[in-house]
């Protein structure tokens, strides 16, 4: 069933305990079909978390996305993370851009269980922009691990009270997909109810945005 994701990759890629636990994957998408897919990403001109309705898309990209909804994926991350994910929820949303109020330190709120992300980015060069997964909520400089967001590349971890994570202001395109398993279905509805007003108003502004500059 596997198409574009690269299971095995997944299953071989080492589980670190501490500080929190956690899964960085090398290829988690296929070599063969990775081009496709990074040409296949859609077009976001906007910073901020998009649900897959709110941007169109289709190709390969269209795959990935029905496959990061599989629940034989859900049940796999739960596999390499101890966990019971059966009947979890997942929720999904697409990032093209981050700006400068990007990238503070933070967890994952509570309803979420796990956080998937999985990176677009063909051949990161900047410092900036490196997720890194850190000890306390206050230090960027000293890190567990840094994650370059390199095509392919995905971090897995699950979600606790210490899960500080955060990376360097990053002003530019960034494409990431972001999964979560969430408690439940009232959340993954609350928390896409706000991405989806999120986007309706980035829409709206864009709207204006064209309108003043015809002017």
């Amino acid at each position: 069933m596997w198409k574009v994701l690269n299971p095995e990759a997944l299953r071989k890629a080492p589980l670190v305990a501490q500080p929190f636990p956690y899964l960085i994957v090398d290829n988690l998408i296929r070599p063969e079909v990775l081009p496709d897919v990074v040409e296949s990403f859609p077009r976001i001109p906007k910073r901020g978390s998009f649900p897959p309705e709110a941007v169109s898309y289709s190709g390969r990209f269209a795959t990935l996305i029905d496959e990061m909804h599989s629940p034989e994926l859900r049940d796999l991350v739960g596999d390499r993370l101890g966990m019971d994910l059966d009947g979890r929820p997942p929720m999904l949303t697409i990032r093209g851009r981050t700006g400068k109020k990007d990238g503070q330190i933070h967890t994952d709120s509570k309803s979420k269980l796990v956080t998937v992300l999985l990176y677009l980015n063909s051949g990161w060069s900047a410092p900036e922009g490196r997720l890194r997964l850190l000890y306390n909520d206050h230090d960027l400089t000293r890190y567990a691990a840094e994650i370059s967001p390199d095509a392919g590349r995905c971090l897995i971890f699950k979600v606790t009270p210490n899960c500080w994570h955060g990376h360097e202001a990053f002003e530019g395109e960034r494409r990431t997909i972001q999964l979560n398993y969430v408690a439940s279905e009232e959340a993954r509805e609350r928390d896409l109810k706000r991405h989806r007003f999120s986007a309706y108003l980035k829409g709206l502004f864009s709207r204006k945005d064209e309108k003043s500059s015809a002017h």
